[in-house]
C-alpha cells in the first residue's frame, strides 16, 4: 500500500529567537500556490517594512515537488535554507515559513546566522497545529435519476459526501475518494452501465 498522506498545518503559527540584539521573527503559513506564498511575503514585507532581511522556504504539493528557499541578502545558504530543512525535518508541505530579522548591531557569523534561522522557524513549527491530509482523486459522475439510489449507495459504502451536485432528469455530482480507494471505488461506479465517470484529477 502506497502512502497517500501528507503533513501539513492547520493555521498560521509565529515563534521567536534573539541573538545578541537581533531579533528572528518567525511566521509559518499553510498555502497551496505560489501566488498565496507571494501574498503573504508582501504582506510581511509591509508590516515589517523596516526589517532588514526576509528569508522564507516553502513546500508545495502533496509529493512536495515544489519548493524554494532564498536568503534575501544574507550570505548564501544562511537563511532559507535552514528554513527549508526544518520543513523537510518535520516532515511538512503546503507551508511557508518567512523569517524576519531585526539587526542587533553585532555581527553572527554564518554559522550563528544559520542557527538562528533554524531556531526561529523550528520555534514556529513548535507553534503550529500539525494535521494529517488525504492525497485524493476527484470524479465526476453522470447518471440517470432512476440510478440515484445506486450511486448513492455506493457513495455510502466509502463514506464520501457529493459535492456540486445537480439532480434532475439527467444528474451529475463530482466526488473526492482518497487514492488508496480509487482504483477500487471506479470499479465499482463504473460496474454501473448506465453511470458515466471522468477523472478530474
Amino acid at each position: 500500500m502506497f502512502d497517500d498522506t501528507y503533513r501539513t498545518i492547520a493555521t498560521p503559527s509565529e515563534g521567536l529567537y534573539k541573538e545578541k540584539g537581533s531579533k528572528f521573527l518567525a511566521f509559518a503559513y499553510p498555502v497551496r500556490t505560489i501566488d498565496e506564498v507571494k501574498a503573504h511575503l508582501e504582506q510581511l514585507r509591509k508590516d515589517y517594512f523596516d526589517a532588514r532581511h526576509h528569508c522564507y522556504a516553502y513546500i508545495l504539493g502533496a509529493r512536495k515537488d515544489a519548493f524554494r528557499a532564498n536568503d534575501d541578502g544574507e550570505p548564501s545558504g544562511t537563511g532559507g535554507r535552514p528554513i527549508h530543512g526544518q520543513l523537510l525535518s518535520a516532515d511538512l508541505t503546503d507551508t511557508l515559513i518567512v523569517v524576519v530579522r531585526y539587526f542587533g548591531g553585532i555581527l553572527l557569523g554564518a554559522s550563528g546566522l544559520a542557527n538562528a534561522y533554524k531556531t526561529a522557524a523550528r520555534d514556529a513549527i513548535d507553534h503550529a497545529q500539525i494535521i494529517e491530509k488525504t492525497i485524493d482523486a476527484r470524479y465526476r459522475l453522470a447518471f440517470a435519476y432512476e440510478t440515484m439510489n445506486d450511486v448513492m449507495r455506493i457513495l455510502k459504502d466509502y463514506d464520501l459526501k457529493p459535492e456540486n451536485q445537480n439532480y434532475n432528469l439527467d444528474c451529475t455530482l463530482e466526488v473526492s475518494v482518497r487514492q488508496s480507494f480509487s482504483v477500487r471505488f471506479y470499479d465499482d461506479v463504473a460496474g454501473l452501465r448506465t453511470v458515466k465517470i471522468d477523472i478530474l484529477s
